[in-house]
């Protein structure tokens, strides 16, 4: 299938807002243009997510899903790539950068995404908001059980399930919703104007219900924890408006890039690099130390966001896809295809 420009403008929104959101100066509250970084905060992570989505239903047949030995090479190429992330992700944990760090939950979704491959965009649609509805309470809960009755050894495991920045069981939803997403004709207007209108309302409702609940009465502990949409609450309220924000600007991105895509050729460069581009910026937080999030300076953020995106573009230009890209493409379609029966794996050739 075609590459989808606006897609890699959209990835590349959401890791440059990861950097931002890890580096730049700004808090809750702080006056503008300091309190921007919130804007980043949270929503960046959850368009990463949902792009993840769009991706993996890009690669399994976009709107037609495929079917028979297709569906299950393309089940296999996703889990394979699920599976080579964790050693990645363990990997950039050694290098110490004081960050919230979301690979390893990002190949524990690929693993989970593959039973839905089959699932066409109105049930896939159905499910992403029963679990966001459902999952939220739920992980609460066993936040609180583990509290008071903590298990031994299962720690790892359990932090990626049920932990306070990105839990998988909860995080599912937009994954769910990005495959929904990439089930739909992205290609026509009518459904790009019906993703910006949609999206955007769902983050307005989402963010005017949950202020209202909050005005309406004593906002008690139990009720802030249930109805916030502050980041990484992990709410329903806040997965709903992330999602709606990250379908809105996917939307956005898509008709905006077939009208000046040489202007947001940089853009789509680092989105098409965005695997390479975020464990970058982490190794080399890593490697500077804890200052330069701890102590936070514009200059160093501008620094990581322009030498991100001058790299992005001039290796995307020469090189094309990204080095860490490339591996994760090359491993996991060779081992997809020894996975196959012969006539498929034959027939894969030419694809």
């Amino acid at each position: 299938m075609e590459r989808l420009g606006g897609v890699d403008v959209a990835r590349g929104l959401a890791v440059l807002g990861m950097i931002t959101a890890h580096l730049a100066p700004g808090a809750a509250g702080d006056p503008w243009p300091r309190g921007a970084v919130q804007i980043a905060d949270g929503r960046s992570s959850a368009l990463f997510v949902v792009l993840a989505g769009v991706a993996v239903a890009l690669l399994s047949g976009g709107a037609e899903p495929v079917e028979g030995a297709q569906r299950a090479r393309s089940r296999r190429r996703i889990v394979i790539r699920g599976a080579l992330l964790i050693p990645l992700g363990l990997v950039l944990e050694l290098f110490g950068a004081p960050l919230a760090l979301i690979l390893l939950q990002y190949a524990l979704l690929f693993l989970l995404v593959a039973p839905f491959l089959g699932l066409r965009a109105r049930m896939l649609l159905a499910v992403a908001a029963v679990v966001a509805v459902v999952a939220p309470p739920l992980v609460f809960a066993a936040r609180d059980w583990l509290v008071a009755e903590p298990p031994t050894g299962f720690e790892p495991l359990t932090d990626l399930v049920i932990g306070p920045h990105y839990p998988v069981g909860v995080w599912i939803a937009y994954l769910l919703a990005g495959l929904a997403v990439g089930r739909m004709d992205l290609r026509s207007p009518r459904v790009r104007r019906m993703m910006m209108l949609v999206g955007a309302g769902m983050a307005l409702a989402a963010h005017l219900l949950s202020w209202a609940l909050l005005q309406a009465g004593p906002a008690s502990a139990g009720l802030m924890r249930l109805v916030t949409t502050e980041p990484h609450a992990s709410t329903a309220f806040e997965v709903v408006a992330n999602a709606g924000v990250a379908v809105a600007v996917l939307g956005l991105c898509l008709v905006a890039y077939d009208r000046a895509p040489r202007v947001l050729l940089p853009l789509a460069a680092t989105g098409a690099l965005a695997l390479t581009a975020y464990v970058g910026h982490v190794v080399v937080v890593g490697l500077l130390g804890s200052e330069v999030v701890w102590q936070p300076r514009y200059a160093i953020w501008a620094a990581f966001v322009l030498v991100t995106i001058a790299f992005c573009t001039g290796w995307r230009l020469w090189l094309g896809r990204g080095p860490l890209e490339r591996a994760l493409h090359a491993a996991s379609t060779r081992a997809a295809d020894m996975g196959a029966p012969r006539q498929d794996a034959a027939a894969a050739v030419g694809r």
